[in-house]
């Protein structure tokens, strides 16, 4: 019996190299991972891909041969990509008879309350708008739903690899790193993890698991003194937190991603979803234990802290993405 064929988008991302290893080790699916670029494809084979397919959102030249016998569908995108994932699943409303199901990456504060969203209120704070970056989280998720597709999608907390990657300079040859979260507690996620459910919910299928949203995070939450222990005792070495004034946050990654660490510091992101334990039976990861111990892609989050970053201090990737309307 021929397997059906699964596309995992953004392959050689941290989420996607996991769900990669995870499916190929399951056999339920074909696995069809994309990349950018052939020079990835090896080590998407050597991580189970059945196949590797070009795909780039912003060329839609390749979107038919990577959707070719296409049943189900991850969809990841970086966010400055939103154009071109919005424009991806425009393409996809001819497809209806063939997708039958779509795993999306989303973040926590999206929803706000999906049924009647409004962009100018925010649940989590009298009169305050939904940042900006909420917004695009949810006009991808709105995208493949107006599109007619069986979506599921994964709301997440700030991911754990993302949290120091702006400081592994500092960290390495300085001992510290900042930023302006100081004693605000958030329940960081690690991307294993959401590998973990994208995995359970497209193995069980879209009877199961269409039109849900699924909130995920770590098992507790933690302020940056704890998260530095935790480096601290990964690393071997002392590792100090530095509070960052939220002024200098912004002129170092620009009015956008502060405009998110605002709600890092408010609270929002503080609580512990039990949807993770839920899908899979297990308790999330928690930080000391990603960083110290391998997913299924083989690396540990030790190692993959010094893998690339999109967010480089004085540059502000979210500038043209910032001017996207819809």
């Amino acid at each position: 019996m021929t397997k059906p064929i699964v596309l995992i988008t953004s392959a050689s991302g941290r989420i996607g190299k996991e769900l990669v290893a995870l499916l190929s080790q399951d056999g339920a699916y074909t696995v069809r991972a994309c990349c950018f670029t052939q020079g990835k494809a090896d080590s998407l084979q050597a991580l189970g891909a059945d196949e590797v397919v070009e795909f780039d959102l912003n060329n839609p030249v390749t979107w038919e041969a990577a959707l070719a016998g296409v049943s189900a569908i991850y969809s990841a995108s970086l966010d400055p990509m939103l154009e071109g994932h919005l424009a991806f699943c425009k393409a996809l409303e001819n497809r209806t008879d063939q997708i039958k199901h779509v795993v999306r990456i989303s973040c926590m504060g999206a929803d706000t309350n999906t049924a009647s969203y409004n962009p100018d209120k925010h649940a989590s704070r009298k009169d305050a708008a939904i940042p900006l970056m909420l917004q695009h989280y949810w006009w991808g998720e709105k995208a493949l739903i107006d599109a007619g597709l069986p979506v599921t999608v994964l709301r997440n907390n700030f991911f754990m690899n993302h949290l120091l990657k702006t400081d592994c300079e500092t960290i390495d040859t300085e001992s510290w790193f900042s930023n302006p979260l100081g004693t605000a507690q958030n329940s960081f996620v690690a991307t294993r993890d959401i590998a973990a459910a994208a995995a359970v919910i497209l193995t069980e299928g879209a009877d199961k698991h269409a039109n849900k949203f699924y909130d995920l995070t770590g098992p507790e939450p933690q302020s940056m003194s704890e998260i530095a222990c935790d480096l601290s005792r990964a690393m071997n070495k002392t590792i100090e937190y530095r509070a960052q004034s939220m002024v200098d946050f912004e002129n170092d990654f620009g009015s956008t991603r502060a405009e998110f660490f605002e709600y890092l510091t408010n609270g929002f992101y503080c609580r512990c979803s039990p949807d993770f334990y839920n899908l899979t039976g297990r308790k999330p990861t928690a930080y000391y234990d990603y960083l110290t111990t391998k997913g299924a892609s083989g690396e540990t989050g030790l190692e993959e802290l010094w893998q690339g970053n999109l967010w480089k201090k004085g540059e502000d990737a979210m500038k043209q993405a910032a001017e996207l309307k819809t």
